[in-house]
């Protein structure tokens, strides 16, 4: 079977995970199968909950771990809506790599990739919005909240006014498309180009992808978890800094106002303990052999027994 996606910090999560001996795994973004194989190797004792919202990348996990069949459990839905479809009382690991894969940059028909001959980005096929949706009817204000919020640009109104204006003539059909008239143009000082985060902001609003991680993060924390650790992989800055300030509220015992000249609250309302101080990412061997781990980050929280 010929894979085709590499795993990020595949090293890394099987250490954030190396003293898992029993009960559930849930893989929130399965995608196609890496991380989960391997921990099904290592942990015979454990069963896997699998869920994708992509169903070309489910059925091939499906496919790849046919031979743990009797210890794993597909779900082909969103993993913001995961938590409502399974029991989670004896979950004691949680993986979310919330990046696309490279098998969805790369294929063409997709509409991910800078240089597809098509404008799509949904990670759910079946969804409404798409790409072609976003840049041919939003508004120019739509277009320039999108390019400012999620692409962190600083000309986000001229972009979106360069775009409104090309589409007057015709519909904007591609990815070299909307390239092209964005330019090759840098951000400021960084490597990346103004395209690329446009690309971003464009794939973030379509899929919703920070409502859905903050829907999921919402629902972890009202949720019981005993004894289990959660593993969050994020690509951009945006996805990490929420996925940060959320553990960094867990951690708290005090949540009485910075203000108040003592607790009033009870000093117990810590829901765990962040594992690593600073954000775990992809070594330099890693790095050369997969370049796209480059901007791979994951944070790692402990969930403890949380039974008042």
């Amino acid at each position: 079977m010929e894979i085709p996606h590499i795993p990020v910090l595949l090293n890394e999560v099987n250490k954030a995970f190396e003293n898992l001996n029993c009960g559930y795994f849930l893989d929130c973004t399965v995608g196609f199968g890496g991380h989960s194989e391997s921990l099904l190797k290592n942990h015979p004792d454990i069963k896997l909950i699998a869920c994708d919202q992509d169903q070309e990348a489910l059925s091939f996990s499906k496919k790849r771990l046919e031979k743990f069949k009797d210890r794993t459990q597909f779900f082909l839905t969103n993993f913001s809506q995961i938590l409502d479809q399974i029991s989670t009382n004896s979950l004691k690991g949680i993986l979310a790599d919330i990046g696309i894969s490279s098998y969805q940059l790369d294929n063409n028909e997709r509409g991910f990739n800078l240089n597809s001959d098509f404008l799509d980005m949904r990670m759910n096929q079946n969804a409404k919005n798409s790409a072609f949706n976003v840049v041919n009817s939003y508004t120019c204000e739509q277009l320039a909240y999108i390019f400012k919020e999620y692409g962190e640009l600083d000309d986000a109104y001229f972009i979106a006014k360069k775009i409104c204006q090309s589409r007057i003539e015709k519909p904007i059909k591609s990815a070299k498309e909307l390239q092209k008239i964005i330019g090759a143009n840098k951000q400021n000082h960084r490597k990346v180009s103004k395209a690329t985060l446009v690309f971003q902001a464009i794939r973030i609003e379509v899929n919703q992808e920070l409502e859905v991680l903050k829907i999921f993060l919402e629902k972890l924390e009202k949720i019981k978890l005993k004894d289990c650790i959660l593993a969050i992989i994020c690509f951009h800055s945006l996805e990490d800094r929420m996925v940060k300030n959320y553990f960094k509220k867990w951690s708290k015992n005090c949540i009485c106002d910075e203000k108040a000249l003592r607790c009033e609250c009870g000093n117990n309302h810590s829901l765990g303990k962040i594992l690593n101080k600073k954000v775990i990412i992809a070594s330099e061997a890693e790095i050369m052999q997969n370049s796209r781990s480059s901007c791979a980050k994951m944070r790692l929280f402990h969930f403890k027994n949380m039974e008042k």
